[in-house]
C-alpha cells in the first residue's frame, strides 16, 4: 500500500487538537522550569562579541547569527534538557520573561509526516520548535496516516507499518530532542509584521519564523441527507469507523477513483460482505497498483460512470441505500447499502494564510521552485499544503526536513538564532503492551481496560463511569487517548475510566450501539448520562466530569 500522505479522507495534517501541555494564561511566556522548557528572550542584532549568562542550572550561551562556521559545524548528538542563549542582562532577561514579550526561533503549524519530520530537524538543531499540532480544524494530529492501515513502502520498515504507528514513532522522536508539542487549533496568523504571531485556542506566540505544514482536509459530496446520516450511515474514514457493529457483515459502498478512495474499498472487504465502488468517470485514477487489488477482488463491485445522489432509509430511519444516478443515460436507482464512505480527495488547509501569501488557483501554497520558500520572507511551506502532484509521505517528511534546514540557515544569517543546547537524558523506557499489561481487576484503580472491568465497575462502582470505546487502527482514537486520560487524572478519586476495543469486545460495542470511534459513554448509578463522539474539546470532557462528578 503506497505511503501517502492522501490516502485518507478524514485526517489530514491540520492546524486543529486539545493543548497537550497547558501552560496557563500567559501562553507560552511562563514555560514549567522543567529540563525540557525554558523561556526565550528577544535576542537583538549583536555587532561583536559575546556575552554568556547562567540562571540557575541553565546556561544561555549567545550565538553569533554571523558565523557561518558556527552554523557548519553545530552540535546535534544529543538530546535534550536546557541551554539558551541571549545576550541580555539578568535583570533584562527577567524582564522580558514576566512581561511575555519572547519571541520564539520557531512555530510549526501542523503535524503529520512534514510537520514532525521539520520538529525533528529543528529540535535537534538546538532551535526548540513550537509545534501547533491541530485539533479539530483540518484534523487531529499526525495528518492523513492516521488513518491508513500498512504503509508499505516508507524507508526503513520492510515489513511495513502502520500509520498510526508510524506518526507515534515521529511524534516521540521530535518531543525527544526537545520540541514542544501543543494539540490546539490555530485561529490566527500574522505573517506582515516581524516579529511574527501565531494565536491558538489556548495561547498567543511570537517567532522569527513559521513552517506551515498544515495538509489539506477530506472533501464532502454536500448531497441532501449527509448532515442526517453523518457517522450514522456516512463516514469519511473506513479506518476508523470500518470495524464498528453498524458495518460489520453489511453491504457498503465507497464513493470516488483515486487512490484514497480504492484503498478504503479493499480495507472494507475485511468486514463488509460485499462492496461498491462508485466512480463518476469511465476509469479509475488509482495506482495501477491499486487499480490491481480491485479488480482482483471478488468482493469488491467498481461502477464505473455512476454518481452519487442521495441516501435512502427505510422506516426505521437508518440507512438502507443509496440513490445513484448513470452519468451517460441519467437514470436513478436505488443501491441497496448500509453505509457510505467518501474517498473523494482534499482541499489544502491554507485559509490562515489568505491575503498573506501566494496561493495558487486552487488554493496550494507557492513555493520557489526547489524549496519551501514562500511568498513571505521566514515563512515556509511543507507537506501537501504545497504539493497538489506527489503527495507521498515520504515526499512530506522531504519537505519537512527542507523547510527546517532552511529555517536555521535563514536565521542565522538574520542573525535571530537563540540555540537551546541539551543536555544528555536516561534513555525513554518502551511503552507497555497490551500483553504487558497485568489481568485482573482493582477497583482501587482508576484506568481499566476490557469488558470485566467494565461490567465490575457499571455494578459496583460508586464514581461517575468513564467508557471510551476505541478501534486498533483508529487514528483519532490515539489523539482521543492521552486527552481523556490527562481530564480523568484530574478527577482521580471521582472517576473510573475504562478502554474497550471494539474488535476485542464486540458484544459489548454492540450492546452498546457504537456505530463509530472513538466514543465516550458517561455512567453513574447504573444510568447513562452523556455519549460524546468523535474527538472533542479538553474542556468539554472536564466540564462534564465537574458537573457530573
Amino acid at each position: 500500500m503506497a505511503a501517502t500522505t492522501a490516502s485518507h479522507p478524514k485526517i489530514t495534517n491540520g492546524v486543529g487538537i486539545a493543548p497537550r501541555v497547558r501552560l496557563g494564561c500567559s501562553c507560552l511566556t511562563h514555560r514549567p522550569a522543567s529540563a525540557s522548557s525554558t523561556i526565550t528572550p528577544t535576542l537583538p542584532r549583536i555587532p561583536h562579541g559575546l556575552l554568556t549568562l547562567k540562571r540557575g542550572s541553565t546556561t544561555r550561551r549567545a550565538v553569533r547569527g554571523d558565523s557561518v562556521a558556527s552554523f557548519a559545524t553545530r552540535r546535534r548528538a544529543s538530546p535534550p534538557s536546557l541551554t539558551t542563549s541571549a545576550a541580555l542582562s539578568t535583570e533584562e532577561l527577567a524582564q522580558t520573561s514576566s512581561s511575555g514579550k519572547s519571541v520564539e526561533n520557531l512555530v510549526i503549524i501542523g503535524s503529520g509526516p512534514a510537520g514532525y519530520t521539520a520538529a525533528i530537524y529543528a529540535a535537534r538543531a538546538n532551535l526548540k520548535p513550537v509545534v501547533f499540532e491541530g485539533y479539530q480544524v483540518g484534523g487531529v494530529p499526525g495528518g492523513q496516516l492516521m488513518t491508513t492501515t500498512d504503509v508499505e513502502n516508507f524507508p526503513g520498515f520492510p515489513d511495513g507499518i502502520t500509520g498510526p504507528d508510524l506518526m507515534d514513532r515521529m511524534r516521540r522522536q521530535a518531543e525527544r530532542w526537545g520540541a514542544e508539542l501543543y494539540q490546539e487549533d490555530v485561529e490566527f496568523v500574522d505573517v506582515k509584521n516581524a516579529p511574527f504571531t501565531v494565536r491558538s485556542s489556548e495561547r498567543k506566540v511570537r517567532c522569527h519564523s513559521i513552517i506551515v505544514a498544515t495538509g489539506a482536509t477530506a472533501k464532502r459530496l454536500r448531497i441532501p441527507r449527509e448532515d442526517e446520516f453523518w457517522s450514522r450511515g456516512i463516514s469519511a474514514c473506513a479506518i476508523c469507523d470500518g470495524a464498528s457493529p453498524l458495518f460489520k457483515g453489511q453491504v457498503l459502498a465507497v464513493v470516488g477513483g483515486g487512490d484514497t478512495a480504492t484503498e478504503e474499498a479493499i480495507y472494507l472487504t475485511k468486514y463488509a460482505r460485499h462492496v461498491h465502488l462508485l466512480v463518476r468517470r469511465d476509469h479509475l485514477k488509482a495506482s495501477k497498483a491499486m487499480q490491481d487489488r480491485v479488480f482482483n477482488n471478488p468482493n469488491i463491485t467498481v461502477h464505473f460512470n455512476t454518481e452519487t445522489v442521495d441516501v435512502v432509509s427505510n422506516p426505521k430511519g437508518q440507512m438502507s441505500g443509496i440513490l445513484v444516478r448513470r452519468v451517460d443515460t441519467q437514470k436513478e436507482s436505488v443501491l441497496e447499502a448500509k453505509g457510505l464512505f467518501y474517498g473523494i480527495g482534499h482541499s489544502p488547509n491554507s485559509q490562515l494564510l489568505e491575503g498573506q501569501i501566494k496561493l495558487d488557483s486552487s488554493g496550494y501554497m507557492l513555493a520557489e521552485k526547489g524549496t519551501t520558500k514562500t511568498s513571505v520572507e521566514g515563512v515556509f511551506a511543507a507537506g501537501d499544503v504545497q504539493d497538489h502532484e506527489w503527495r507521498q509521505a515520504i515526499t512530506a517528511a522531504g519537505s519537512g526536513c527542507v523547510a527546517a534546514l532552511s529555517v536555521e540557515r535563514y536565521l542565522t544569517s538574520n542573525n535571530l538564532l537563540v540555540e537551546f543546547h541539551q543536555k544528555p537524558t536516561e534513555e525513554v523506557k518502551k511503552d507497555l503492551t497490551d500483553r504487558d499489561v497485568q489481568e485482573g481487576f482493582d477497583i482501587t484503580l482508576l484506568k481499566h481496560k476490557g469488558q470485566y472491568a467494565l461490567r465490575k465497575l457499571y455494578h459496583e462502582s460508586p464514581r461517575l463511569l468513564c467508557v471510551l470505546y476505541t478501534s486498533p487502527t483508529c487514528g483519532p482514537c490515539r489523539t482521543l487517548k492521552p486527552i481523556i486520560t490527562k481530564v480523568v487524572d484530574e478527577f482521580e478519586h471521582d472517576v473510573h475510566f475504562v478502554e474497550i476495543d471494539i474488535t476485542e469486545d464486540p458484544e459489548i460495542a454492540e450492546a452498546a450501539e457504537i456505530m463509530g470511534t472513538p466514543c465516550v459513554h458517561f455512567f453513574k448509578n447504573k444510568e447513562m448520562l452523556k455519549t460524546l463522539s468523535g474527538v472533542k474539546m479538553k474542556r468539554e470532557y472536564r466540564e462534564f466530569i465537574e458537573a457530573n462528578k
